[in-house]
């Protein structure tokens, strides 16, 4: 599929999601929008893709909103600004709730809306010269659309300071309060998502899209009969799968499972 503002390639298994702005840091308008939704709608559908890389060209990952964009929607109507804000929230839960694990490789800045796709991946993985910010109480708004995913990787005492003060923060702090997993120097960043990426093509495609929906739908709920019950219920599924059967086939008979691809 060939976009206007992405750079897309499947290469073994993962499907690489490249921010393809590079003259303006990679900012965030409409069409880069839309097309991010279709491009992991697409890969999230499609069984060849085992995972997701989202990381951008350039000196940044992602620098927030697009000016030119901005300039247009000061002149939007209530009902064209609820319409755009509606496409971002479609993106970010297309992200967070996408079946195939999502890895964003983040180096320079990703402020604003670009801190806000990073959150949404399941893995962060930053270079140590990545800076992180919102910033958008600086021009009068909020991190509205944003805020249920950075809330979620950071935590809401964090999130109190970072959307108040809209300060600009590390890499080494972004590790330190949640929001990425993984920290490296520029040049080992490459590497590090690159093994990261060969551990998720080990598990099952759909073991770990289940994984995922487990998380989401575990995370915050009492420890009762019904979690319990739930738990139970999901297991034996996993266990009764054809992907599960084969699974503890292949560990019993020493040998790889089908899905894991053979070593070159």
């Amino acid at each position: 599929m060939s976009y206007e503002t992405l750079q897309t390639q499947l290469h073994q298994g993962i499907a690489l999601v490249w921010l393809n702005r590079p003259a303006v840091r990679n900012a965030m308008n409409d069409t880069m929008i839309a097309e991010l939704t279709d491009a992991f709608e697409r890969a999230g559908e499609d069984e060849e893709v085992r995972a997701i890389m989202l990381a951008g060209h350039g000196s940044a990952f992602c620098a927030g909103g697009d000016l030119d964009w901005m300039k247009r929607a000061r002149d939007f109507t209530p009902e064209e600004n609820r319409a755009d804000a509606a496409r971002l929230a479609r993106l970010l839960r297309t992200i967070y709730e996408n079946p195939k694990p999502v890895v964003a490789r983040v180096h320079g800045p990703a402020f604003a809306g670009g801190l806000g796709l990073v959150a949404a991946c399941d893995i962060a993985v930053a270079s140590a010269d990545a800076k992180f910010c919102l910033s958008e109480v600086k021009l009068g708004l909020i991190p509205a659309m944003i805020s249920p995913y950075v809330i979620r990787a950071m935590g809401e005492s964090m999130a109190r300071r970072y959307f108040l003060t809209a300060e600009v923060f590390e890499a080494a702090e972004a590790y330190r309060i949640g929001l990425v997993q993984e920290i490296c120097v520029p040049e080992e960043l490459d590497g590090t998502v690159n093994a990261l990426l060969g551990h998720l093509v080990q598990g099952g495609p759909a073991a770990l899209g289940e994984a995922k929906k487990l998380i989401r739908e575990v995370a915050g709920r009492p420890i009762d009969d019904a979690l319990a019950a739930d738990t139970a219920a999901r297991i034996a599924a996993a266990r009764a799968s054809d992907e599960g059967q084969e699974g503890i086939a292949a560990f019993f008979e020493k040998r790889r499972p089908s899905w894991v691809p053979a070593q070159p």
